[in-house]
């Protein structure tokens, strides 16, 4: 079964060993790669994903988006996980292309509305572009096959933030966008912190890649560099968490993921601004701004060892055509 998705992303470095892993698997359709604010500028993000493109030969389009939150001040993109412009270490040449004309949440309306129940849109980024197709096209909900977020954290397995202590990065970076998503009627699977960080791509694991995967797993040892330094700085850690691509590993392959029901909001001001928080209890309260929301999906249990398996083996087909 071939899975077509739109990869929302903020190119930084989780997000190219996404897109790789994206474009490497024969069950994935990468159609397009839509931009969003977050580790980098959304110039140096869009010039990343259209470097990306041209590297690997890549049909996908690449279309611009959101350059800032819906409401809330700008946080200003992760330098320090992500280096200067987004792929730490490794600097993305010129580009010739250019990206489509329409912005990102336009771009996906329209192939929505084009392929009703055919697309699934995976968010690796805030999620200011899907707010937007929201508020433009709000008939999408009704069209989409499935919408995947990595983003959030639930307290499930110890994992409760990383930007701050009750919030993710890509929430904390719009909030106000992502309760709009969570809330949306449509069906929605959240892999949040609980189980990304259940995940390790260790240093040996990375080295592996470099040795076995071609070209690619060259380029992600050479853009994982920094990533590694800000992970061995900050918790002493020797790899990194799996994130982005976990995104696309639930989309492959969803039994990797232990799911929990019940619907979703998100925290959009105050010192717990983007906190998520889900009712999973059934219970009825006298106020209750959970209840007239539709219940989602919480990713809360990873069969980690499957999932770093299926990634290292994805890149290793592939790189036998990128030598």
């Amino acid at each position: 079964m071939t899975h077509k998705i739109i990869l929302d992303t903020d190119p930084g470095i989780d997000d190219a060993m996404a897109i790789l892993f994206a474009e490497a698997h024969p069950g994935v359709e990468l159609l397009a790669i839509t931009t969003v604010f977050g580790n980098a500028t959304i110039e140096d993000g869009t010039r990343n994903a259209l470097w990306l493109k041209e590297k690997y030969a890549m049909k996908a389009d690449v279309a611009k988006g959101a350059d800032r939150p819906l409401r809330r001040p700008p946080v200003g993109p992760t330098t320090i996980v992500h280096g200067e412009h987004g792929f730490g270490d490794v600097e993305a040449g010129a580009v010739r292309g250019c990206p489509d004309p329409r912005p990102a949440w336009q771009y996906m309306a329209d192939a929505v509305k084009a392929a009703p129940g055919e697309i699934t849109l995976v968010a690796i980024g805030p999620l200011t572009n899907l707010a937007l197709a929201l508020e433009h096209a709000p008939e999408i909900t009704g069209l989409v096959r499935q919408v995947v977020v990595m983003g959030g954290a639930f307290g499930v397995n110890g994992h409760r933030g990383n930007v701050t202590p009750y919030a993710e990065a890509n929430i904390h970076d719009d909030p106000e966008a992502a309760d709009r998503v969570f809330t949306a009627d449509w069906p929605l699977v959240i892999i949040g912190l609980d189980v990304t960080q259940q995940s390790v791509f260790s240093g040996a694991y990375l080295d592996a890649l470099r040795d076995d995967a071609g070209e690619p797993g060259r380029f992600i040892w050479d853009v994982s560099r920094y990533y590694l330094r800000f992970y061995s700085s900050r918790i002493g850690m020797d790899g990194c968490h799996v994130h982005d691509p976990s995104a696309i590993a639930y989309v492959i392959d969803p039994a990797l993921f232990t799911l929990r029901d019940g619907p979703v909001r998100v925290v959009t001001e105050g010192p717990a601004i983007g906190h998520t928080l889900q009712k999973f209890d059934g219970r009825r309260h006298p106020h209750d701004e959970w209840a007239d929301y539709r219940a989602q999906r919480v990713g809360v249990a990873v069969d980690d060892g499957a999932l770093l398996a299926l990634y290292r083996q994805t890149l290793i087909d592939w790189g036998r055509s990128h030598p």
